[in-house]
């Protein structure tokens, strides 16, 4: 991380624009979640683009200084996005991140909601090797979903890296005291986005590794099929969570995946069969999908369903395009200035 924690207020007004620290300045709204809203900004230093988190700070229920002690426990990783502040800004928390481009959620839709066999399988083993490292440092992600996958800038090394983003619901399952696994409790309230969630999770079952690895599993599903059997269930919204529970406990794993290689059956068969305080065999996971890419004959050339069509914009790409707007406007205006002031300069010489 290269910009530890303040002890104290540290924001200031510079030149009429608000700055986190001593060198971000804040941007445009670029999204919004439970936490707040996400801006984009830039380090006045190196003049890279990041992206800033803003919570309020009469909010109930703060999760950015928890997201942030997730974040420094993750350490620098591939697939982790960097973390270069967090501190007070005004009335909100700020965490100022690398800035990352477009989510899977993105290039899904981009895709019209379908995607090829040899796409799931790239972004099964970057979404296995990402939850892999998480729980190697004693922690349980709790809300996997497409939107929460995202690549890095188009052009760089990291445009096809998957990173893994937004900690606010992680959780140790190692408690930091002790060093031993968490307890097994039931009667929890739901944590975690309905659509992805494990059979267990809905049942009220404290989350474990497990839980994370069936989320993927689901999401790998919704990608090949283009949508899952417990959407758009019609029901009143109170009975809503538990109608997608039994649904998902009355379609088997063989209905589920039917149409699509077996390797995903042997997949969701392995995650929901997991214990509570069993350790995973990524490496059996991760090996599934290596030997069914091998025997499908796909090329290992990055290519992924969206990279042929011409291109897809996102938010951050907007943004962007409007801020070179601003600096264009603002580089024609210096120049027109300059070239009056020359001329007053040479009339008065004159």
């Amino acid at each position: 991380m290269s910009k530890d924690i303040p002890n104290k207020k540290e924001n200031y007004e510079n030149n009429g624009e608000e700055v986190i620290g001593r060198s971000f300045r804040i941007g445009k709204k670029i999204g919004s979640g439970s936490f707040g809203e996400l801006r984009l900004g830039q380090d006045m230093e190196t003049n890279e683009m990041v992206a800033i988190k803003l919570e309020p700070k009469i909010s109930k229920g703060h999760t950015l200084h928890h997201e942030y002690r997730i974040y420094r426990k993750l350490g620098i990783m591939e697939g982790i996005p960097k973390v270069y502040y967090y501190g007070s800004c005004g009335k909100f928390n700020a965490l100022v991140m690398e800035l990352l481009w477009r989510s899977l959620s993105e290039c899904f839709e981009s895709c019209h909601k379908k995607f090829s066999v040899k796409t799931t399988i790239q972004v099964a083993l970057q979404m296995i090797d990402r939850v892999e490292y998480v729980h190697s440092k004693g922690i349980v992600y709790r809300d996997i979903k497409p939107e929460n996958f995202v690549f890095g800038k188009p052009g760089t090394s990291k445009q096809h890296l998957l990173h893994i983003i937004d900690f606010g619901l992680a959780k140790e399952y190692i408690d930091p005291k002790t060093n031993k696994h968490i307890v097994y409790r039931t009667g929890k309230s739901l944590t975690g986005t309905a659509r992805y969630m494990s059979i267990n999770t809905h049942l009220g079952k404290e989350q474990s590794r497990r839980d994370d690895l069936e989320s993927i599993g689901h999401v790998l599903l919704y990608f090949l099929r283009g949508s899952l059997p417990w959407q758009k269930l019609s029901t009143d919204p109170k009975e809503k969570y538990r109608k997608i529970c039994e649904t998902k406990q009355a379609v088997s794993i063989e209905e589920l995946c039917d149409g699509f290689p077996s390797e995903f059956a042997e997949y969701m068969h392995y995650v929901r069969e997991l214990g509570f305080y069993d350790n995973p065999n990524y490496a059996y996971l991760k090996k599934l999908f290596n030997d069914l890419f091998e025997k499908s004959n796909y090329k290992h050339d990055g290519i992924y369903d969206w990279n042929h069509l011409s291109y897809i914009k996102s938010k951050v790409d907007s943004e962007m395009e409007n801020l070179s707007m601003v600096k264009l406007k603002q580089s024609k205006n210096e120049m027109k200035q300059n070239s009056a002031e020359k001329l007053t300069q040479e009339k008065k010489l004159e």
